[in-house]
């Protein structure tokens, strides 16, 4: 087994075993060359276009309990907020009217807001032409329904881990496959479908790291989204000592080999691990850049690793810099609304 066979093979096939996965995200070779091929196949199916998502932040209140994330149900010492869905609909506008043609709707698994609320919420979005992903945890089939109904248009939902015991041992009185039940929904309902997982997790094995990326193949997932397991001080991992940057950049190419026209974020969270994260992860496959446009008075609170970058600029400024900084790697903003080419 040799690292030009299985990219020869990834790139014919686009499908790999979980042993030349394993192989991949091994030390043994110089991961450059998959870096660079999975660029080029990003270049291939996609382009040079860069899609922009406006993230908005609307709860970091959560009835979950999760051992890794800041905004976990027993964390006391953060200062918890609501965005009421006037004033998020306004901060919607103030994005559509800089050009973003997606935003992402990202909260807590908080019951505040009602079906009835959330529906208006997307209902008002909507007329801004926008298109509406919602990132708002484990829903009913009734529930997801409605939304789609209103008109959302994409659902993100990560799987986190395929590993059931890491899962159950790290979300507590959650359910594995409640949660792969709520993919399946997704789907059946006709959503845009994005999941992902975590890179670095405590007692997370290469091996398992190859069935989650194997999992998003077989789910024929429309986005892919992966984040780097980023200890945050008020968890019970917060002495967890890891770095998984350079893994993470792996498993973006990856599945930019497995899965060649899907949409793959730079997450921000890898530019906490590095300066220059986001901007590598779209060398090594991301087509996809999320930028936080929640005011900021309560994005700062919605820290659920430390580290975060903040929106200190206003929208437009912001903007321009993430443009500048896409044309200096010869990528240029998309103006379309990104949807998967399945869609």
């Amino acid at each position: 087994m040799t690292i030009s066979t299985i990219l020869n093979k990834a790139n014919k096939l686009h499908n790999l075993t979980k042993e030349e996965i394993y192989y991949l995200l091994c030390d043994s070779y110089d991961d450059n060359i998959l870096f660079k091929e999975a660029d080029r196949i990003r270049n291939f199916y996609l382009g040079n276009k860069v899609h922009l998502r406006g993230l908005i932040e609307f709860s970091n209140y959560c009835k979950n309990n999760c051992l890794y994330c800041g905004i976990r149900r027993s964390n006391k010492l953060i200062s918890r907020y609501r965005i009421q869905p006037d004033m998020l609909i306004s901060i919607a506008k103030n994005a559509a009217h800089v050009g973003y043609k997606t935003l992402v709707l990202q909260s807590g698994e908080d019951s505040f807001y009602s079906v009835e609320k959330l529906q208006y919420i997307i209902h008002e979005l909507k007329k801004l032409n926008l298109a509406i992903t919602l990132s708002i945890g484990e829903k009913s089939f009734e529930e997801y329904q409605a939304y789609k109904e209103a008109g959302a248009d994409r659902y993100l939902l990560r799987i986190e881990t395929t590993n059931k015991n890491l899962y159950h041992r790290l979300d507590p009185q959650m359910s594995w496959d409640n949660r792969k039940q709520c993919l399946i929904n997704l789907q059946k309902l006709g959503y845009e479908l994005g999941s992902g997982f975590m890179v670095g997790l405590p007692r997370q094995s290469l091996e398992s790291i190859a069935d989650d990326i194997l999992f998003l193949k077989e789910l024929n997932v429309d986005m892919a989204g992966i984040g780097p397991f980023i200890p945050h001080p008020q968890t019970p991992l917060k002495n967890v000592k890891n770095n998984p940057f350079r893994l993470s950049l792996k498993v973006i190419a990856i599945l930019r080999l497995l899965l060649p026209d899907i949409n793959i974020p730079a997450t921000t969270a890898m530019e906490a691990l590095h300066p220059k994260g986001r901007i590598l992860a779209l060398q090594c496959g991301a087509n996809v850049i999320m930028p936080n446009v929640t005011n900021l008075e309560f994005c700062k609170s919605y820290q659920l690793y430390p580290g975060k970058p903040l929106p200190f600029d206003s929208l437009e400024i912001q903007y321009n810099k993430i443009s500048k900084m896409l044309t200096t790697l010869g990528r240029t903003i998309a103006t379309d609304f990104g949807f998967h080419q399945k869609f």
